[in-house]
């Protein structure tokens, strides 16, 4: 473990150092939060900063770790990383300076600046998808970790860019609302964006959210790992390696589906709390499929002779 720490503080810095600069960032606006009286959107002014941050900081965190998984150094890697790193910096940068301009940062274009703005934080979310996804490849291709491990990271990072790719439909012409002149999409469906919701969250609970499929996407990046590290740590002597990487195949399916489904939900209008029959069909659906899968890669394990001998 020593050597792994070792090797993600030395693997990529700047990845060190955008986790360091996002954890003390969202410190200063969780203190904004609670000092600053402004609200925008019907949340503390803040509040996004405070959500990105976090964000941002688990997310640079992850990669470093995952990174450090590989044999060897790759210069194609730490360059995405690199590319991560700085695209990741001019989305915060666009975020809180917007923030101190007492307006939005997201889907506005009620001036030139605005909308300038916000058209630099769309190509910088390009690019960290495309960087993303050169990660993913790189760590896939090099063989990083063991087989559960890499499987882990695989699912992962996949799912974090379906989390992604599920943000689309907020920006598309037809989630603007329209009686606001300039705002170019939204994340709440049915309602105006700024109406009641979870706390801290801010997802609405009067009508659907788009970011709640894109938060649950995107930290399937943190999931996988820890799952995989929770079956070796406390299953590794019942589940040998093939048992976990089925099992973790069966988390990361049904990972994906859930992504999926809350995103359906939202397109439909529907509160994560006030689902219809349908939601909830599918969602049992998904339950039972996932409970039935790992009863089978348990069943399957009870099978085999040579395990069977040695219990």
């Amino acid at each position: 473990m020593t050597d792994l720490m070792s090797r993600a503080a030395g693997r990529h810095r700047p990845l060190v150092l955008l986790t360091a600069a996002m954890a003390v960032l969202a410190v200063v606006a969780a203190v904004g939060v609670a000092a600053d009286p402004r609200v925008l959107t019907g949340v503390p002014i803040w509040l996004k900063p405070f959500k990105f941050s976090v964000s941002f900081a688990l997310y640079a965190a992850t990669l470093t770790w995952m990174l450090a998984q590989l044999p060897r150094r790759s210069r194609i890697g730490e360059w995405a990383a690199s590319v991560v790193v700085a695209t990741s910096l001019i989305e915060m940068v666009v975020i809180v300076g917007q923030v101190l301009r007492g307006t939005t940062s997201h889907y506005n274009e009620t001036s030139p600046l605005n909308a300038a703005l916000w058209q630099v934080m769309g190509a910088a979310v390009m690019l960290l998808f495309v960087a993303h996804v050169v990660v993913a490849v790189t760590l896939l291709v090099r063989r990083a970790g063991d087989r559960a491990t890499r499987w882990a990271m695989g699912f992962g990072l996949g799912l974090s860019a379906l989390g992604m790719l599920v943000a689309v439909p907020m920006t598309q012409p037809g989630q603007a609302p329209a009686d606001a002149e300039g705002i170019t999409g939204a994340h709440s469906v049915g309602v105006p964006d700024g109406g009641p919701g979870l706390p801290i969250l801010g997802w609405s609970t009067t009508g659907g959210d788009l970011r709640i499929g894109h938060f649950v996407g995107l930290h399937a990046l943190q999931a996988l790992p820890v799952l995989a590290f929770l079956l070796r740590r406390y299953l590794g002597g019942w589940l040998d390696e093939r048992d976990r990487v089925r099992l973790l195949a069966v988390a990361g399916t049904g990972y994906g589906v859930l992504t999926l489904l809350l995103t359906w939900q939202a397109l439909r209008g529907q509160p994560l709390l006030r689902p219809d029959l349908t939601t909830l069909a599918a969602l049992a659906a998904l339950v039972a499929a996932t409970v039935l899968a790992v009863t089978a890669v348990v069943a399957s394990r009870r099978r085999r002779p040579e395990l069977a001998l040695a219990a």
